[in-house]
């Protein structure tokens, strides 16, 4: 039986932090974005309520396909099996997105 890819992606968005699972990325037609579909939700039990992840499946309800620009990708893993979803809010801003270190203050050296 053909293994299925499973792609765990890291990016952000309007002040939050996504982890979406996927069974497809790949660079997008249009210049400078990667484009994901067949997006994954975790096995969801009757005795566990996930309320990060129901906020994810309510946001992209009825998404066949969507588009996130290169600069807002942390990270792509292709991994063995999906996980649950998340979206974390980001307390110091777009700043905290990353591991980059911050341009010095403009007249300072």
């Amino acid at each position: 039986m053909a293994r299925k890819t499973v792609y765990r992606i890291y990016f952000t968005n309007q002040g939050k932090a996504y982890e979406l699972y996927a069974r497809r990325v790949e660079q997008a037609d249009l210049y400078g974005f990667v484009a994901i579909e067949g997006l994954l939700f975790g096995e969801m039990s009757s005795l566990l309520h996930n309320p990060a992840e129901e906020s994810l499946k309510k946001e992209f309800e009825g998404v066949d396909r969507f588009l996130i620009p290169f600069h807002q990708i942390n990270r792509i893993d292709e991994v063995e099996k999906e996980g649950r979803g998340k979206i974390m809010t980001l307390s110091g801003g777009a700043e905290n997105s990353s591991n980059a270190v911050p341009p010095p203050p403009l007249g300072k050296s």
